[in-house]
Formats: structure tokens, sequence, C-alpha cells
């Protein structure tokens, strides 16, 4: 069963000059990245799992995962499956019970619990062609990651609303 385009959670990057957050996700086996303005909260509760940081507090996302665990149910997938006037939407996948349970939820948030538990990430293939930003030429990671930060510094949010 095809859940969409696999993705992979590169990071979290700050736009410059506006200090605006990006989760960046990348296209498994691909060539195509897909950047998702995100607030401040979200970017620092995805930096935190990816960085393995436990505050001292459990943070919402931390909660979430806790609730989830506690209640025999497991973090399956998140997809991304919209884009509609710039703004994401992704679908929380959860197996409860020999079931599944699809929770409608902000990328972000479902970005940050799938950090947290190894979820697995999709995006649809509409999403990908929409506002996936394509990196080529077999460049290593780190020169990809350079060139994507390069495009970032040409863009704006609106850039992916239609608004100017």
């Amino acid at each position: 069963m095809s859940y969409g385009i696999p993705l992979e959670l590169v990071g979290v990057r700050i736009e410059l000059p506006t200090n605006q957050p990006i989760v960046l996700l990348r296209e498994v086996g691909g060539d195509r990245y897909l950047p998702i303005w995100i607030g401040a909260v979200e970017a620092t509760a995805i930096a935190f799992a990816l960085e393995g940081v436990e505050p001292q507090r459990p943070l919402t996302h931390d909660l979430l995962k806790d609730l989830t665990d506690g209640l025999g149910a497991r973090v399956e997938r998140v997809v991304v499956n919209d884009l509609r006037e710039g703004i994401y939407y992704a679908d929380l996948v959860l197996a409860v019970n020999g079931g599944e349970v699809v929770v409608s939820a902000r990328p972000s948030d479902a970005i940050a619990l799938a950090a947290r538990t190894e979820a697995l990430l999709f995006a649809t293939p509409e999403v990908l062609e929409e506002a996936g930003v394509e990196i080529r030429d077999g460049q290593d990671e780190e020169a990809e990651v350079e060139r994507f930060r390069e495009f970032l510094d040409t863009v704006r949010p609106e850039d992916f609303t239609g608004e100017s």
C-alpha cells in the first residue's frame, strides 16, 4: 500500500533575513526537498527531538508521545497531503487496537511527534510536485544544503501562496 512519497527529516533551518524557521524534508532516493515554514515553538520541538535534548518538563509533543504510548497506540506515519493557499495540511496516522486512526494535524506538530517516535514521513505526489525544490548534480549533502540555503535567500513565504 502506498502512502505517498517517502521523506526524511533533514532538520530545521532559519531562513534569512526574516529569521523564519523552516523544517526541511528530503525525498528518499530523490532530488526534491520540501521546505515548510513553521513556528518557533515547533522548530524548537523538532530540533530538541533531533538532538536528543530532554527538557526538564515535557513539551507538548513529548506529552502527546507519552499519552499515545500510555493508551497503547503507536504513531505509524505522517502524510503531508495537501497545500492550499500556502498552507500545508497533514494526517497523523496512529496504530490502535489492530486498526488505524487518522487525525488531521498541522505538519509541524505531526513532524515534531514523528521525530520523537521514529514514525515514517510521506508527502503526496501532488504536494511534492507543487512545492518540492529539486537539487541535483550529484553533490554531497552539505553542498546540496548550501544550494538550498541560497535558494531560500531568494524566496519568501508569499512565493508559495501566489501573493506578492
